[in-house]
């Protein structure tokens, strides 16, 4: 790694974070190797776990501008992308900014608003800019969003459809905490451990060169070759009405790059591969009406297929 100087300053962010987030270690690790293959995360999580003190973490660990918004029915397009008001003295039109335009948003509880304005979010992440009264902006580089949905009381909510959930690098969750860091929350109480004491680790200038070298990384053409024979399981599998699209794929190789790039590598190896499968792929696979009837989850399925595709052999560095 003696071309990579970036990446002990994105684990001394996570470190940072974990002294605030007990016990979370593993999503941490997911959430800064997604936000460092340039993707958008979704955490599926119960009210209450601490998902906002995470989000609010992370713009501070990586010195980004913040926003947040909550995601209710009456929340419309122009609340994301912004709007333009006439001034009738000066007979212009002047822009106000939407929640979008930030480094880090934060859209809670996505799925409670309507698919029009969803679709609006949406566009905002795959496109890196908005369009108002025909004019295009550019969002701030990077641009990051962390949404969260709520799994159960689907009442009042419109679920993402695959085409959308897909746009999302990872889904993810907290869970509930471990017993002694539950015991901690009590003692503060608060579920919502202060984030005042986090210190910036790395700039936002830094934040992209970091991209720019977990992008650079070698993959051996035959972890390449893996990838792909998964992908392919995937879409034979009887398990599942749909597998994984190319667009999956190459959300995946770039995962497995930026967890390299974490644990101070250079090149690609069959683990890293691995360690991010099920956050990558999950939510972009469907079941098959024969595995939901023989109640088979999709985390038994994908590790199915996982299991089933052979390692790569040989050596994998440049």
């Amino acid at each position: 790694m003696d071309n990579f100087f970036m990446y002990k300053k994105a684990v001394r962010a996570m470190d940072e974070i974990n002294r605030v987030m007990e016990g979370k270690g593993h999503t941490v690790h997911q959430i800064m190797t997604a936000i460092l293959a340039g993707g958008h995360i979704l955490i599926e999580d119960i009210p209450g776990v601490g998902k906002t003190t995470l989000a609010l973490a992370f713009s501070k660990v990586l010195g980004l501008d913040y926003q947040r918004i909550q995601f209710t029915p009456d929340i419309m397009p122009t609340d994301i992308a912004g709007f333009s008001i006439y001034h009738q003295g000066s007979e212009e039109f002047e822009f106000k900014e939407g929640a979008a335009m930030t480094n880090l948003l934060l859209a809670d509880e996505i799925n409670r608003t309507s698919p029009k304005t969803q679709s609006a979010l949406l566009e905002a992440m795959e496109e890196g800019q908005i369009t108002v009264d025909g004019i295009t902006r550019d969002l701030p580089d990077p641009y990051i969003v962390i949404a969260t949905q709520n799994p159960f009381g689907s009442i009042g909510t419109h679920s993402l459809p695959e085409s959308q959930l897909d746009r999302f690098m990872i889904r993810t969750s907290l869970g509930y905490p471990d017993m002694e860091s539950e015991i901690k929350m009590l003692a503060q109480g608060s579920v919502d451990m202060t984030t005042s004491g986090i210190e910036e680790q790395i700039s936002v200038e830094e934040l992209r060169k970091a991209r720019e070298e977990a992008a650079r990384l070698f993959v051996h053409e035959d972890i390449l070759r893996y990838i792909v024979e998964i992908a392919n399981e995937t879409r034979r599998s009887r398990d599942l009405e749909l597998g994984i699209s190319p667009r999956g794929t190459i959300a995946l190789l770039s995962m497995a790059k930026a967890n390299a790039y974490l644990e101070g590598r250079d090149y690609v190896i069959p683990q890293d591969v691995k360690d991010v499968f099920f956050e990558t792929i999950e939510h972009r696979v469907i079941r098959s009406k024969e595995a939901k009837v023989q109640r088979k989850t999709k985390e038994e399925i994908l590790k199915a297929i996982l299991y089933k595709i052979p390692l790569p052999k040989g050596n994998q560095k440049g």
